[in-house]
């Protein structure tokens, strides 16, 4: 992919995410039926991992961060580590630090994330 097409690949994709955000910020999940219900809570009445965070991004967007904490933590603790993430593999920061991205998205990370998902999941549904 050539530089002209990464930049317009960037530009398209910083647009959908603002116009998800300005939608986000705009509905409140809890109370639109436009936004989707998890199809696992409804089947079996647990909650997934993912249970939650559209209605924690709305309380982020909002600067409700307790509130956002409640609905989903994982979500809003793994908000650093995805935007490390991006900054690693789009914007040169592998190359200029090598040892974060070793650290944080090498061998063994793959499974501490799974094992966190894997114990969040589990924990939210019997406390």
């Amino acid at each position: 992919m050539g530089r002209g097409a990464k930049i317009g690949l960037g530009i398209a994709i910083a647009l959908v995410a603002v116009i998800l955000l300005f939608v986000f910020y705009t509905l409140d999940p809890g109370e639109q039926p436009f936004f989707p219900r998890c199809p696992f809570l409804l089947l079996t009445s647990y909650e997934c991992p993912g249970c939650g965070s559209q209605r924690a991004i709305h309380s982020l967007l909002h600067f409700d961060f307790k509130a956002a904490f409640r609905y989903n933590a994982l979500m809003v603790l793994a908000i650093p580590y995805i935007l490390v993430g991006i900054y690693l593999q789009y914007f040169g920061g592998s190359r200029r630090h090598p040892k974060v991205e070793k650290l944080l998205f090498g061998r063994w990370s793959a499974l501490t994330v799974l094992v966190l998902v894997l114990a969040f999941w589990i924990g939210r549904n019997l406390f």
